[in-house]
């Protein structure tokens, strides 16, 4: 075959020039078999790489960037070190962008991939209606990464990697009932949060009504909009406001570990016991929960595993996969000391 130009050797292998031009030039993010494929091509057709295709670059750099919907939460504050240890191991470096409680996801994303020179984006937390025709415009790959979806608007094509928020939280709560509580109390995000607070409590509320148990909505309390969500200062003062209601209920579920950390405290000052007389449960499965006292029980997320495919699911979008996954982890359940089982 002659002439053959590197147009030639991507429309053969169906991907991109830049995808051919990493496997010319070993690109450590490129998937295995994607170079291996592209390589053998190049061998059949004595396709001999000219020095314009071997500069021929995606970026300057192979970076990613990650948009973070929540930096100070723990949870996301110890996905971001795998982060860095598993984007290390293929050569690729990183970028933080904290998206503020006010700030528009989407917008920031688009304005982060006009000004840097990225090979992806990866969304960490917060909310994105899949309806929204913007995504379009970000011009890179990107994944959602425990990105709640709104439920009330048309799905929108793309990939992500998730737990499912309703159901982990049903199973907590069913954990719960199973343990005899009847009258279990709950901090969630704010009132206006669509995102993670609504969905868990949309699977605390059917865990009750499986169990029989009729819903009291004095029992469900809403973060509150002048302390900074999701922190043990707005559990503290949730689980207060709480305990001078003097309302009946033996178990408490915190929709984070460190809202429920808060709550201990509150618990404690009110000088009861835990949980002897308040069972607590949260969620997260924040390493640092084992040294509280007692040791909180709670639902692990597999932050190990959400970051793994996460990058495995973008590094296939940058190799110039086309198709869109949908990836569902599960939860586990974490028994340790603050859950008491009653009659």
């Amino acid at each position: 075959m002659g002439n053959i130009t590197i147009k030639d050797i991507a429309k053969i292998c169906n991907v991109g020039i830049g995808t051919v031009s990493r496997a010319i030039n070993d690109d450590p993010g490129i998937n295995v078999k994607t170079k291996e494929r592209i390589l053998k091509v190049i061998n059949e057709c004595g396709y001999v790489p000219n020095n314009s295709a071997r500069n021929l670059k995606l970026s300057d750099s192979n970076t990613i960037a990650l948009l973070v919907k929540g930096i100070d939460n723990q949870f996301f504050q110890g996905m971001l070190k795998i982060f860095h240890d598993e984007l290390e191991k293929i050569k690729y470096s990183f970028i933080v962008q904290s998206v503020a409680e006010d700030q528009d996801d989407v917008s920031v994303a688009l304005q982060l991939a006009k000004e840097k020179k990225l090979k992806g984006i990866i969304f960490l937390g917060g909310l994105i209606d899949h309806a929204d025709e913007r995504l379009k415009y970000i011009g890179i790959p990107y994944i959602l990464c425990t990105v709640a979806v709104n439920k009330d608007t048309p799905e929108r094509q793309c990939s992500s990697i998730s737990i499912d928020d309703e159901l982990e939280s049903y199973k907590a709560v069913d954990y719960l009932c199973k343990m005899g509580h009847r009258k279990i109390a709950m901090i969630t995000g704010r009132e206006t949060d669509y995102a993670v607070g609504r969905l868990r409590q949309e699977g605390y509320m059917r865990a009750l009504a499986d169990h029989g148990i009729d819903f009291d909505p004095e029992l469900v309390r809403f973060m509150k909009d002048d302390i900074q969500e999701y922190t043990v200062e707005n559990g503290y003062a949730v689980m207060k406001e709480l305990l001078e209601k003097d309302l009946e209920f033996t178990a408490l579920y915190a929709v984070s570990d460190i809202t429920a950390f808060g709550a201990y405290k509150a618990i404690m000052e009110k000088g009861l016991r835990i949980p002897e007389d308040i069972s607590v449960m949260g969620f997260d499965g924040l390493d640092v929960g084992k040294y509280y006292h007692p040791s909180l029980t709670t639902m692990k997320q597999p932050a190990g595993e959400m970051v793994r495919e996460s990058i495995r699911l973008l590094m296939k979008q940058i190799d110039g996969d086309k198709e869109h996954h949908k990836v569902l982890l599960e939860a586990k359940l974490l028994e340790r000391d603050s859950v008491k089982k009653i009659n």
